[in-house]
């Protein structure tokens, strides 16, 4: 019997192992799948209505380069030097062919490239957005996870109060903090301006690190207190219960099952945090004098630039699903309910 057994259990114990391995990749794509497949349509309905802004808005080329006193026959020229004279569909047609193969046209105000200025700003407001979500997730996840297993103590209402005060702060407002304490004040920091990267990275490091500590603060009062809120719901469920009662280590409790099931909550308001970053913060922009994608945004709707606005909102969907694709992947990967299917 006991010659028989062993063989049996080995090839079981390597069924199970190779489960694991094969149960992780194909979860990812699964998860994959599924947004391509709401993606798609979802990209396909949006870049319609934003290309149909046009013909809703009633603006035209013609009005910015030949003012409000133009001529019918003027305007009628100029729209069919940009095509604007072609059905919606056909201009739709081709327009969204551009826009597949990255481009979206010129600049109605100043015949541009929409594609070349946009990444410019896109750049630089996205050295600022992963920064400030780096700042926010770190600082916030500390913040909460203390908060959690300090509960009712004199530090977690600490915590509470100072996220609650930072939750409420415009980021505008930290900005001019900010500038007058380190930058005009200490001078650690540039008060304006913006280094790419390639020009050196401490330069780039030092321009870019007031506008994200500006921005990172409402991500670290939203990750703390989910993550607070999940710690503290988690503690209290049947399985941390039973890990307790055999006699597991407190760290091991925290580790291996109170933390991972309570991440999901957190990760998930992640998903539209860094695609928001990158596009609302005008403010933001001007105090420290960046040049960014929230800014391009904001001049092209005052004047009227379609193309440019169009481009701008056909980006920012891109930027929310890709960033909600890279969250789903890291929940379907962390957090022991996606893996049993829950």
């Amino acid at each position: 019997m006991t010659t028989t057994e062993a063989p049996v259990r080995s090839v079981h114990h390597h069924g199970r192992a190779g489960g694991r391995t094969w149960h992780g990749p194909a979860r990812a794509l699964t998860v994959l799948a599924r947004t391509v497949a709401i993606f798609v349509p979802v990209f396909l309905a949006a870049t319609f209505v934003t290309f149909a802004l046009r013909s809703l808005s009633g603006l035209s080329p013609a009005r910015l380069q030949l003012g409000e006193q133009a001529t019918p026959e003027a305007i009628a020229r100029v729209e069919a030097e940009w095509g604007l004279d072609r059905p919606f569909l056909v201009q739709y047609a081709d327009w969204f062919g551009g826009v597949v193969q990255g481009q979206f046209g010129a600049s109605w105000s100043n015949g541009a490239d929409v594609a070349t200025l946009i990444g410019l700003g896109l750049g630089v407001s996205l050295s600022v957005a992963a920064l400030a979500l780096l700042i926010g997730v770190t600082v916030g996840f500390v913040l909460g996870t203390v908060a959690a297993l300090l509960r009712t103590s004199a530090v977690d209402r600490a915590i509470t109060g100072f996220v609650t005060v930072v939750s409420v702060m415009p980021a505008f407002v930290i900005g001019i903090v900010l500038v007058s304490v380190f930058a005009v004040g200490l001078g650690l920091f540039p008060s304006a301006g913006y280094v790419p990267a390639e020009q050196g990275i401490g330069r780039w490091l030092a321009h870019i690190t007031l506008p994200a500590v500006a921005l990172s603060l409402d991500v670290v009062a939203d990750v703390a207190r989910q993550l607070r809120t999940s710690l503290i719901a988690a503690y209290h469920e049947n399985y941390v219960t039973g890990a307790v009662a055999r006699g597991l280590s407190p760290r091991r409790v925290f580790f291996g099952h109170v933390l991972r099931n309570g991440l999901g909550p957190a990760l998930a308001t992640l998903g539209l945090k860094f695609p928001a970053l990158v596009g609302a913060s005008v403010i933001t922009e001007w105090i420290f004098g960046l040049q960014g994608f929230g800014r391009f945004a904001a001049a092209a709707a005052e004047v009227g630039d379609v193309p440019a606005v169009q481009g701008v909102l056909v980006v920012s969907i891109v930027l929310v699903v890709t960033f909600n694709l890279i969250v789903n992947l890291v929940l379907a990967r962390v957090t022991p309910a996606s893996q049993r299917g829950v």
